[in-house]
C-alpha cells in the first residue's frame, strides 16, 4: 500500500464546521494505516495539543497547522462590503520555530486583524514565514478564488508571491478531487501554474468528517452553526458528501494521473517535526527588592505569619508542619508561584478589597495560612497539605482566590501591570453539547416538531456526567422508542454523533495566567470581547508549565463588606470580619431555626430544612453540612443527624477510625478522611494515600482491585523490603480490612475536599453572624448586591417583612443611590427607579447635601432645572412614590408636572431676555403655567389619589416589585396552603453563592413534576403555531418573584378567560426543565384563587372627632379596594365585633404600607388595628 498523508483536516475545533472528533479522527488514521495527519483547524489552534497527544499516544506522527483567513486587502482595513470577504490558507509548521510562528500568526489575526473572521496579511506572513510549510487551500483560497474570477495571470502572482515568502520547497499548490465542478475548472489552472513555476502540487481532500457516511451529520452541525434547518433551500451547505477522511486506496486512486502531489503529501509528513514540551514550568520569577533569596523571604514571611497567628514561642507541631511544607514547595519549584499569590493578595488586603478566607485545597497549606492566603487554621479543623500539593504527583498547585466581585477587576489590573500585558492573559472555555442539548439542537435542525424533541430530550436523566449511551441503558422507555421508531432512532443517532462536541468559545469566569516570557511564546492567543484569552484551555495551560490561577468574583464577599460599612456608619461599631470567634450559640441557634435567607450556602429551601434538622452547634456541622448536600453523600443525612443525636449509635468498624471519623459522628464525608484511613490503617504515606484517593473518585476497577490488596497486605519490593505496611501488619484483621476499604469505595466518589468546604462554612458563618446582630444592615447589603435582579431583591424585601423590617419606597429627600438604613428601615435607592440614571442621582444627591432638603415638589423642580433631569425621569420618581414625603398626592404631581417644568423653563428664558420670571410675581399673580403658582407654592388640581391598585402597579412599573403593598398579601395563606412550589423554588441560581446545589433535585424541583403554583398574572404573551392556533407564554407573579407558565393551544382555550392579565390564580401544571435555564410549568389546569378572609381592619374614633375627618378617612378608603373588610368605630364602641359605622359589606380595602401610614397620621397610631 502506498503511503499518503492528509494535510488539510477540520477537527471539532472547527467549531460547528469540523465534526471529526480528536480521538476518534487518530483511531481512524491508525485503522487505515496510515502513519501521519494534521491539524487545520480554521483560524485557531484550539485542538493543537490534544491532537499532539493522541496522535503521540497512538503512534501516528501530528502535524500542526491552521487554515487561516487571509484578510482582502490588509489586516487593518475593516470597510464593510469590502473587507468582509476572506480568503483561506493552509500552515503547517514543520518545527518548534515555526510551530511557535504559527501561534503568533493566529494570535495577530485576533488581535489585529478581526472583521468577522480573524485575518491576516501578507505583512504578517513576511515576517513569521520561517519553519512554515503553506497550501494554497480549498475554492476559498486567494489562488482558486483568482481562477475562478478569471483573472489566471492574477492568480500566477499571488502563487510566486507566496513561493517567495515562504522560501522554495515550502508552498503547495492544493489540489482537490471532491465532484464539485469548480474545482474541477481550479484543478486544471492549478496544474498549469505548477508546470510555468515550478511550484509543487499537493494532493488533499479538506476533511470536514470521518466516513462518508458522516456527510448528514455535518449538515445538520451546519445547520446548528446557522440557525436553520434541513429543509431551508437557502441554507448553508457542502455540495459534495466526499470531504471526508478518505484511505491511501482511495486517494491514490484519485490522484493516479497526479502521482507527484500524493507523494509529497509524504515528504511534507517527513519535514514536519514539531516537539512540545509538557510539565516544564514557566513561571515568573518573584522580583524581590534586595538580594534576598526568594526562598529565605518565603520562609521569613511565614514565620512571621505564624507568631501573628499563634503569638510568639508557638509549639513544634506547627513549625515542623511549616518546615515540612515549605520543603516540599522549594523541592517542587513552587517558592515563587507563592510569593506572586501572596503579593496580589497583600495588595488587594492593603487596598481595602476583600478577601475571602480561601477557596478549595489551598486552605489545607499551613504555609498558606501563614502568608494571609487564606484564613482558616488547617491544623485546627484537619486539613491535610497533601491534597493541595502532594509530593508524589507532579502537578501544579492552585490556589483559587474570591475577591469582592465589584473589584476583583482591581486585582487583575495590578498583576498586569505589575508582570506586563503580553504575560498575563485571561483563559478559554468551550461549552459544549450535552446530551440534552445536543437532542434539542438535532431535533430543531432536522426540523422536527417540538413536542416530539421535547420528548425524547426528557426522557434522558438529568444527571451529571449523563450521554446518550447511558441514558439509553438506563431508560427503559427510551430504548423502546429509539428501537420502535426510525425518526426517533435517527434524531438520537445524529446526537450521538455530535454530543460532546465543542459549541462556542468563551472566557473563563475567573481563569488568568501568567509567565515567564510573552504569553504568545507558548499559547496561541485570541480577543474575547475587551480581554485578550488564551487558546488553550486551562488543564492545557497547566501541562505546558503556564501558571493559572482563579480570581474569583464573590458577591457574598461584596455584601459582608457593605454591611461591616453599613454597621460602622450607623452604630459606630468597626467589626472585624475575619476575626470572628466561630462558636456565638446565638448564630447556630438562627441557623437552627432555619432563619438562613441571605446566609452563604445555606440558603437554599433544602439546605435551610437539613439545618433545621440537624441543629447545628459548631463550624464543624457546617463544613458537613455543605458536604453533605450534594447529589451522591445526600443519602447519609439521614445517618448523619441520627449520629449527632444519638451519639451512643455511632459503631467504628475499628477503634482507629475513631480518631477519624468522630468529628462527623462515624460517618465518612470528605477526601481527607479517605486520605487519612489509608494513612492510619494502611500504612500509606500522605502522597500515596493522596494517590489512592484520586483514583477511588475516578473509580478505575483496575486500578482499585490491585490499591485494596495494598491496602490489606501491604508492599514489599523485589528485596522483600517493606515499603507500604498494609492493614493487617497495622492490626486490622483481613475481613474488617475488606468492609472498611469496600465503605471507602462506595463513597470516595461522592466525598467532599473538606478545605473547601470548611473556608465556605467561614464566609456561611460570618453572613449568619451578620444577620443575627445586624440584620437590618446585612439585608440592606444583601438587596444592593442584586440591585440589578427585581425576582431576587423582591424575594429579600419579602424575608425583611418575615422579619419585621419595613422596606421604604425611594425618597427625594432621604434616598441615595442605593438601599440605605433608616433607623430600623431600609430605603430604597434612587438607581432602582427605572429611568433614573446614575447621572440623575449623583445630582439630587448634590444638591441636597448642598442645598438641603427639597421642602416642596416645585422647588425641587427649581432646584434641579438645568441637570441631567428630564420630564420621564420625574415621572418615574413621582410614579415610585418618591416625593411621597411631600404629602402630595401622586395624582396631582402627574397632573401637574409638566406644566410646571415648562413654566420653570420659559421664566428661565424670560430671564436670560433680561424680563421679570413670571415666577417672581407676587403670590396674587399666577403663571402661564396654567393654574401653577411660584415654584414654591404650586397649586394643585382638586383631584382624589389614585387607587391603591394604580399606586401599586405604579410602583412596579417603575421598580420592578411593590413595596408599600403586594396584591398577593391578602391572598398569602391561601396561596402557602395550596401550592408546592414558589418561584424561588423554580429560578436557576448562576451565581457563586450556591454551588452545592447543582442539581435541581436538590431543590426538589425534577422534571416531569405535578406543580401548584400561585400568583398574580403580571403578563400575557401569545404566539401562533405552525398548526395556526394560539398558545400563550404566561408571567406569573407571586410574592417571592416571578416564573414562567407555558400554555398550549388546548389549554388555552378552555380557560383563556382566567388567563387575564391582572387576575390571581391558581395554575397545575407539569415541570419542565432544561439545562442552565430556570424551570417552566407546562399549563394543565387554572382556578381563581378565592379570598378566605380572617383579618378586620379596625379605626378608631373620639366620638368628639368631626364628621369632617371621619368623611376624609371614607374617602381615602375608597381608593384602597380590596378583600378585607374595615370596622370604623367610635370611643369604646371599637371592641372588636361592636356598632360598625362601615359594615364590612359596604368596605374593603386593600392593606398595604401607604394606607396604613396614612391612617395612623390621621387617626394616631394606636387607634389602627389589624385583627
Amino acid at each position: 500500500m502506498k503511503d499518503f498523508v492528509h494535510l488539510h483536516v477540520h477537527t471539532e475545533y472547527s467549531l460547528l464546521d469540523g465534526a471529526n472528533r480528536i480521538k476518534d479522527l487518530i483511531a481512524r488514521t491508525a485503522e487505515l494505516g496510515m502513519k501521519s495527519i494534521a491539524i487545520t483547524d480554521h483560524g485557531v489552534m484550539y485542538g493543537v495539543v490534544d491532537f499532539y497527544k493522541e496522535a503521540m499516544q497512538r503512534g501516528i506522527k501530528p502535524i500542526l497547522g491552521c487554515e487561516v483567513y487571509t484578510a482582502k486587502r490588509t489586516r487593518h482595513d475593516k470597510q464593510p462590503g469590502i473587507d468582509s470577504e476572506q480568503g483561506h490558507l493552509v500552515l503547517l509548521a514543520k518545527d518548534n520555530t515555526g510551530y511557535k510562528n504559527l501561534m503568533k500568526i493566529v494570535s495577530i489575526g485576533f488581535t489585529e486583524g478581526f472583521y468577522y473572521r480573524p485575518r491576516i496579511d501578507m505583512e504578517v506572513l513576511e515576517r513569521y514565514s520561517e519553519g512554515i510549510i503553506a497550501l494554497s487551500a480549498c475554492l476559498s483560497g486567494d489562488i482558486p478564488r483568482a481562477l475562478l474570477q478569471n483573472d489566471y495571470q492574477r492568480a500566477k502572482v499571488l502563487a510566486l508571491k507566496h513561493n517567495d515568502i515562504f522560501g522554495r520547497g515550502n508552498f503547495y499548490l492544493e489540489l482537490q478531487i471532491n465532484g464539485i465542478e469548480e474545482q474541477n475548472l481550479v484543478n486544471q489552472n492549478i496544474i498549469k501554474i505548477s508546470r510555468e513555476t515550478g511550484i509543487p502540487l499537493i494532493a488533499t481532500n479538506d476533511a470536514h468528517y470521518l466516513r462518508k457516511e458522516d456527510a448528514r451529520a455535518h449538515e445538520i452541525l451546519l445547520c446548528i452553526q446557522t440557525g436553520k434547518t434541513i429543509n431551508d433551500e437557502d441554507r448553508m451547505r457542502f455540495s459534495t458528501d466526499e470531504v471526508y477522511v478518505k484511505s491511501p486506496e482511495e486517494m491514490w486512486k484519485l490522484f493516479k494521473d497526479i502521482p507527484e502531489a500524493a507523494e509529497n503529501t509524504v515528504e511534507i509528513a517527513r519535514q514536519c517535526n514539531v516537539e512540545l514540551e509538557f510539565n516544564k514550568l514557566h513561571l515568573p520569577a518573584f522580583k524581590l527588592p534586595d538580594s534576598e533569596e526568594p526562598f529565605e523571604f518565603l520562609s521569613r514571611l511565614c514565620s512571621e505569619g505564624l507568631e501573628r497567628l499563634y503569638g510568639v514561642g508557638y509549639d513544634s507541631t506547627k513549625s515542623d508542619r511549616l518546615k515540612y511544607e515549605l520543603g516540599v514547595i522549594r523541592q517542587m519549584g513552587y517558592v515563587d508561584y507563592f510569593l506572586i499569590v501572596w503579593d496580589f493578595i497583600r495588595y488587594a488586603r492593603e487596598n481595602g478589597i476583600m478577601v475571602g478566607p480561601g477557596r478549595g485545597s489551598a486552605a489545607g497549606s499551613l504555609v498558606a495560612y501563614s502568608l494571609g492566603i487564606t484564613n482558616i487554621d488547617p491544623l485546627k479543623y484537619g486539613l491535610l497539605f497533601e491534597r493541595f500539593l502532594n509530593p508524589e504527583r507532579i502537578s501544579m498547585p492552585d490556589i483559587d482566590i474570591d475577591f469582592c466581585y465589584e473589584r476583583r477587576q482591581e486585582v487583575i489590573d495590578y498583576v498586569i501591570k505589575k508582570y506586563g500585558t503580553d504575560r498575563v492573559a485571561q483563559i478559554i472555555t468551550f461549552g459544549t453539547m450535552a446530551a440534552r442539548a445536543a437532542i434539542r439542537d438535532v431535533g430543531r435542525a432536522m426540523d422536527i416538531p417540538y413536542n416530539d424533541v421535547d420528548t425524547v430530550a426528557k426522557m434522558i436523566p438529568f444527571q451529571l456526567g449523563m450521554n446518550i449511551d447511558k441514558a439509553l441503558e438506563m431508560n427503559p422507555q427510551l430504548k423502546e422508542r429509539y428501537d420502535d421508531d426510525t425518526n426517533t432512532r435517527e434524531l438520537i443517532d445524529m446526537a450521538r454523533l455530535l454530543e460532546g462536541m465543542p459549541r462556542h468559545a468563551s472566557t473563563h469566569a475567573a481563569g488568568v495566567v501568567i509567565s515567564k516570557e510573552p504569553i504568545v511564546e507558548y499559547v496561541p492567543l485570541q480577543r474575547n470581547d475587551d480581554s485578550i484569552t488564551t487558546q488553550f484551555t486551562m488543564g492545557l495551560l497547566e501541562e505546558i508549565g503556564l501558571l493559572k490561577m482563579d480570581f474569583l468574583g464573590l458577591r457574598t464577599l461584596t455584601v459582608i463588606r457593605d454591611a461591616v460599612e453599613l454597621i460602622e456608619k450607623n452604630h459606630g461599631v468597626k467589626i472585624e470580619i475575619d476575626r470572628l470567634v466561630m462558636n456565638d450559640p446565638n448564630v447556630f441557634k438562627l441557623i437552627g431555626e432555619g432563619k438562613t435567607s441571605g446566609v452563604f450556602q445555606l440558603e437554599s429551601a433544602g439546605m435551610t430544612q437539613f439545618m433545621k434538622e440537624l441543629q447545628p452547634n459548631s463550624l464543624e456541622d457546617i463544613i458537613a453540612g455543605i458536604s453533605l448536600y450534594r447529589p451522591g453523600p445526600m443519602d447519609q443525612i439521614p445517618r448523619y443527624i441520627h449520629n449527632k443525636n444519638n451519639p451512643e449509635d455511632v459503631k467504628y468498624h475499628h477503634p482507629m477510625l475513631e480518631g477519624i471519623l468522630n468529628v462527623t459522628y462515624g460517618c465518612m464525608v470528605y477526601q481527607e478522611q479517605v486520605m487519612q484511613v489509608v494513612r492510619q490503617l494502611g500504612g500509606y504515606s500522605m502522597g500515596r494515600a493522596d494517590l489512592v484517593r484520586r483514583a477511588m473518585s475516578k473509580k478505575k476497577v483496575s486500578v482499585m482491585e490491585q490499591e485494596r490488596q495494598n491496602f490489606i497486605y501491604g508492599i514489599t519490593d523485589a528485596e522483600g523490603n517493606v515499603i507500604v505496611n498494609g492493614a493487617v501488619r497495622n492490626g486490622v484483621d483481613e475481613n474488617t480490612a475488606n468492609r472498611i476499604f469496600d465503605e471507602m469505595m462506595d463513597f470516595a466518589s461522592y466525598a467532599f475536599n473538606k478545605s473547601h468546604a470548611a473556608a465556605y462554612a467561614v464566609v456561611g458563618y460570618q453572613t449568619a453572624w451578620l444577620k443575627c446582630y445586624y440584620p437590618v444592615e446585612f439585608t440592606a447589603a444583601l438587596l444592593n448586591s442584586f440591585l440589578g435582579s427585581s425576582d431576587k431583591v423582591s424575594q429579600y424585601v419579602y424575608q425583611c417583612r418575615l422579619m419585621g423590617i419595613e422596606v421604604l419606597p425611594p425618597d427625594i429627600n432621604e434616598s441615595f443611590a442605593k438601599f440605605t438604613v433608616v433607623g430600623s428601615k431600609i430605603r430604597f435607592g434612587m438607581a432602582a427607579v427605572k429611568n433614573v440614571g446614575e447621572g440623575a442621582v449623583n445630582q439630587i444627591i448634590r444638591e441636597r447635601q448642598q442645598g438641603g432638603s427639597f421642602k416642596g415638589f416645585g422647588e425641587f423642580c427649581r432646584r434641579m432645572d438645568g441637570r441631567d433631569i428630564n420630564k420621564r425621569c420625574i415621572e418615574s420618581l413621582i410614579k415610585s412614590g418618591a416625593f411621597d414625603s411631600l404629602k402630595i398626592f401622586r395624582s396631582k404631581l402627574l397632573n401637574v408636572y409638566e406644566k410646571i417644568l415648562d413654566g420653570i423653563q420659559q421664566s428661565r428664558r424670560i430671564k436670560l431676555e433680561g424680563q421679570m420670571s413670571i415666577f417672581e410675581m407676587d403670590n396674587r399673580g399666577t403663571s402661564s403655567a396654567g393654574g401653577v403658582k411660584g415654584a414654591d407654592e404650586e397649586i394643585y388640581p382638586d383631584i382624589a389619589e389614585l387607587s391603591g391598585k394604580q399606586l401599586l402597579a405604579m410602583e412596579k412599573e417603575m421598580l420592578g416589585l411593590y413595596i408599600s403593598g403586594h396584591p398577593l398579601s391578602e391572598f398569602e395563606k391561601e396561596i402557602n396552603s395550596q401550592v408546592n412550589f414558589f418561584s424561588s423554588n423554580l429560578t436557576v441560581n448562576s451565581s457563586e453563592e450556591t454551588e452545592n446545589e447543582a442539581s435541581d433535585e436538590l431543590k426538589g424541583v425534577r422534571d416531569g413534576m405535578e406543580a401548584v403554583v400561585g400568583g398574580i398574572i403580571a403578563e400575557k404573551k401569545t404566539k401562533t403555531t405552525k398548526n395556526n392556533s394560539l398558545m400563550a407564554f404566561i408571567t406569573l407573579e407571586d410574592l417571592y418573584g416571578s416564573m414562567e407558565i407555558i400554555v398550549f393551544p388546548r389549554v388555552l382555550d378552555k380557560y383563556s378567560a382566567l388567563l387575564a392579565e391582572e387576575n390571581i390564580v391558581l395554575i397545575r401544571g407539569r415541570i419542565s426543565v432544561k439545562e442552565e435555564e430556570s424551570a417552566k410549568i407546562i399549563c394543565e389546569e387554572v382556578k381563581p384563587l378565592k379570598k378566605v378572609n380572617t383579618r378586620k381592619l379596625y379605626l378608631k374614633m373620639e366620638e368628639d372627632e368631626s364628621k369632617q375627618l371621619e368623611g376624609s378617612v371614607i374617602s381615602m378608603l375608597k381608593y384602597f379596594s380590596g378583600n378585607t373588610p374595615v370596622y370604623l368605630c367610635h370611643g369604646s364602641s371599637c371592641d372588636p365585633g361592636k356598632k360598625a359605622v362601615v359594615s364590612n359589606r359596604e368596605f374593603k380595602v386593600s392593606l398595604n404600607n401607604s394606607l396604613l401610614e396614612e391612617l395612623k397620621i390621621r387617626l394616631g397610631e394606636e387607634n389602627v388595628k389589624i385583627i
